[in-house]
């Protein structure tokens, strides 16, 4: 009896070794997988990871003499004065909804030029027109502000068909109630044919024998992509839409910051540019500052979370399909 017990108690232990030992393996047999994955490991250590500690600021009263951790402590106290903050309360209703606009006009945009270019059947016009809708994303906000000067100021482009056709000039720049539209209008010009790749890569991804059973049993063209390659792309669209609603927060500053002007200031007002006002344009609180900037991240995990759950729900996978199953099985 006493031989047996010894040996039940040493189990785990030698099942551990034998798991570490094939974990081991398994890491060297895939040792040129994360030779490549390093760098990006790393950078994300450096730059996202170590500076989290700059997050005690909000649970503090910062000094610039003591340093982060030798500032006094306050705990909730700068979340109080957040919430008792008008201009904050404005802020987070504009960034809800702003983004909340982006979801309606920008996110089916990519969906919509990948299914079209995905029909064309003459490769060179193919590519040619993906490297057009692609190449805007590589233009900065500033350079895209530019543009937007040039063709929608007083004495732009547009303003000048309009005078020149007999009627009245419109200060789109300086009427903030363009200014929304204009940010769905520009940033689908932008990032549209950028996102556009990833559903086309997740296209090609699907079985060209249901593509020749749908030609054999007569289904049109538009039938088949409703039919064949909608469903074939639809988990890369529910993981993209949970990312999009994961960063409903945080999306547009550095458009909003471009193209905004002191006319339509207000329109603009999202978290981002309440924690950049607060931070370089009057007297700095770091603190507070902090303190808005973890709530906006606390919020966007909410949304996250949320998002994932409601996709499940309606039968799609959601994100980490594999692990869930593993960890069911």
């Amino acid at each position: 009896m006493e031989n047996t017990t010894i040996v039940e108690k040493n189990k785990p232990s030698v099942i551990k070794k034998k798991n570490n030992s094939s974990l081991i393996s398994r890491m060297w047999k895939a040792r040129e997988s994360y030779q490549l994955i390093l760098p990006g490991v790393i950078w994300y250590v450096i730059f996202a990871y170590i500076p989290m500690y700059g997050l005690l600021l909000a649970f503090k009263t910062y000094q610039a003499n003591l340093g982060i951790f030798g500032s006094p402590w306050v705990g909730l106290t700068n979340f109080t004065y957040v919430f008792r903050d008008p201009e904050f309360m404005y802020s987070l209703w504009k960034t809800l909804l702003i983004n909340a606009g982006r979801l309606i006009f920008e996110f089916p945009v990519p969906i919509i030029l990948a299914l079209m270019l995905n029909e064309l059947r003459i490769n060179r016009f193919k590519k040619t027109l993906q490297t057009i809708y692609t190449f805007p994303h590589f233009l900065s906000w500033i350079i895209v502000s530019s543009i937007m000067l040039n063709i929608l100021d007083a004495h732009g482009l547009v303003n000048s068909i309009i005078k020149l056709l007999g009627g009245d000039g419109v200060n789109f720049l300086g009427n903030a109630k363009f200014f929304q539209y204009l940010l769905y209008l520009t940033s689908d010009w932008k990032a549209s044919g950028w996102v556009m790749i990833i559903y086309l890569a997740a296209i090609t991804g699907i079985d060209t024998e249901q593509y020749e059973s749908a030609q054999l049993d007569g289904a049109s063209r538009l039938q088949t992509m409703w039919y064949i390659t909608l469903p074939g792309i639809r988990n890369t669209i529910v993981v993209m839409f949970i990312l999009a609603v994961g960063n409903l927060m945080t999306t547009g500053f550095d458009q909003i910051f471009n193209i905004s002007n002191a006319a339509t200031a207000k329109a603009g007002q999202i978290l981002d540019m309440y924690i950049y006002n607060i931070t370089f344009q009057s007297a700095a609180d770091f603190s507070f500052s902090s303190a808005v900037s973890l709530f906006r991240a606390v919020i966007n995990l909410v949304l996250l979370l949320i998002a994932d759950r409601v996709c499940k729900a309606l039968g799609s996978e959601g994100l980490f399909p594999s692990m869930r199953k593993k960890a069911r099985g």
